[in-house]
């Protein structure tokens, strides 16, 4: 079926490659010509030269004649101190301010701030402005509360000296797992902000690092808040001659505590604190059948310009305290724990609201005085000298939120109303009757002027909407005679 066969080869030759012809050829190019040159650098000579010695000169006064000077100084002196005491007398100048730039006669919201990837259920909770006054941060977070908080909140931060400010969307935003209830940046640390949240712990982050921004914490439980934290202030180390600062945290859970930072460890440690104490109610006050010993929520607090050992707070029951860290009063009762001894701080008693406090803040330009707001829709001024109020203001706007002082006009104050307002009031015109009233279209919770910016106003809502007022001129610049005017109303009030 098969066998074998042998078939003949066939070849041919490649016909891809060639052989390569190379031909020579020859190119000419120009001559180039090349010259030498010698050349010589420059010869330097020095000379000396001299001065004549100056001389000092000597200078004399001319001979004055004593005799005829005395008797021209009693000639005019009569004359000159007349005139001098009449000028001190007068008024015509009073409310006069040299001003070679335009004036601005309105007040007018120049930012309206919100962070769009939160939820619009969120409220802004606090306000503060940085030690150089052109960073303003917010809190996110809500006071009401049924249960345990469930809220994703933020911390979050503009800076309003940049052109182009992203209305909807901060600089800085630091997502927490639960709401933030307060913040206060440091007094001279630009990037350091602490914050308490509704879990009780006070927290301390630096803004300008980029990565891990929390630098120090409370942590829960310990020494730390078993309520929601109210308020946050920074007071100066005694220690450190005013070079180091310390935090002040409150709560309803009634503790006032003092932390000191540890950085490099990340923590905050409790170095002291005092506790305030249903005996310290006046008798109407306290609840029947309660101990003595049982705290009461602290809702606000504030520490005097002049005296950092006095401050003043607010309850939970409407009722306001002057207090001193010297103070030793009734120790806490064994069922608070705590690393440092807790004591009343409390030294009087003042007349109370009908409702909780929610602010309070002693005037920087006047050492007895302070004012607070409350629920009771109600915004009364103090002396730290007696029991009532010196005034009391019901605007009819709702509760009363936040009330700050100016710190440029010793004689005007801001309130932030339920009722959606601003609120603004200069007692040189009228203690009844506000001198401004801005409308924001949604409940105001928080307010802060700015310390730096005399301008500049901040007001935080109950829709997550920050707005930044520009203030008038008027408001924003202190006229002759106002811390007389002021001291005469705390005088006054001593009197009666």
């Amino acid at each position: 079926m098969f066998s074998d066969e042998t078939l003949e080869c066939v070849e041919f030759k490649t016909s891809w490659k060639k052989e390569r012809s190379v031909t020579d050829s020859y190119a000419q190019t120009r001559e180039i010509l090349t010259d030498e040159l010698g050349i010589q650098s420059r010869e330097t000579v020095d000379t000396e030269i001299q001065t004549e010695e100056e001389q000092d000169k000597e200078l004399h006064l001319l001979n004055d004649n004593p005799e005829s000077l005395g008797s021209f100084l009693n000639s005019v002196y009569p004359i000159m101190s007349k005139e001098l005491e009449k000028n001190s007398r007068s008024h015509a100048f009073d409310g006069y301010d040299v001003s070679w730039e335009e004036k601005a006669v309105a007040v007018d919201c120049i930012h309206t701030l919100s962070h769009s990837a939160l939820n619009e259920e969120l409220q802004v909770t606090g306000l503060s402005w940085n030690s150089t006054g052109s960073v303003l941060a917010a809190a996110f977070g809500k006071f009401d509360h049924e249960d345990w908080c469930t809220h994703k909140s933020a911390l979050c931060s503009w800076n309003l000296d940049r052109r182009n400010i992203n209305s909807t969307k901060p600089d800085i935003s630091v997502d927490l797992p639960s709401c933030l209830m307060c913040i206060a940046f440091h007094p001279k640390q630009p990037s350091w902000i602490a914050g308490g949240t509704f879990t009780g712990e006070v927290m301390l982050w630096d803004t300008s690092k980029e990565d891990e921004m929390l630098i120090a914490s409370s942590g829960i439980g310990g020494d730390a808040h078993r309520e929601p934290v109210s308020k946050l202030r920074w007071i100066p180390d005694p220690e450190s001659r005013g070079k180091k600062f310390n935090i002040v945290s409150i709560s309803s859970d009634g503790k006032i505590l003092v932390w000191q930072i540890f950085p490099h460890q990340q923590a905050l440690r409790l170095i002291d604190g005092f506790v305030l104490l249903t005996e310290s109610l006046p008798r109407n006050f306290r609840p029947k059948g309660q101990r003595g010993d049982q705290e009461v929520g602290v809702t606000c607090i504030s520490f005097s310009y002049e005296d950092p050992m006095t401050f003043v707070i607010g309850s939970e029951s409407g009722c306001i305290f002057k207090c001193s860290t010297n103070a030793k009063g009734t120790p806490a009762g064994r069922h608070i724990t705590s690393s440092v001894p807790l004591n009343s701080p409390v030294t009087f008693a003042f007349n109370p609201h009908h409702g909780p406090v929610y602010d309070v803040q002693c005037s920087p330009f006047h050492r007895n005085l302070f004012m607070s707001c409350g629920s009771d829709t109600s915004a009364r001024l103090y002396s730290m000298l007696q029991g009532h109020p010196i005034t009391i203001m019901e605007p009819s706007a709702g509760y009363l939120f936040s009330s700050k002082w100016s710190p440029v006009r010793p004689m005007v104050f801001a309130v932030a109303t339920e009722d959606g307002y601003l609120l603004i009031y200069d007692l040189k015109h009228s203690h009844v009757t506000p001198v401004q009233k801005l409308e924001a279209k949604e409940p105001l919770y928080a307010l802060e002027f700015n310390v730096h910016k005399r301008h500049l106003l901040a007001t935080g809502g109950g829709r997550g909407t920050i707005q930044v007022w520009h203030l008038s001129d008027d408001l924003a610049s202190q006229g002759s005679r106002e811390v007389e005017m002021l001291a005469e109303i705390a005088e006054t009030s001593d009197d009666q």
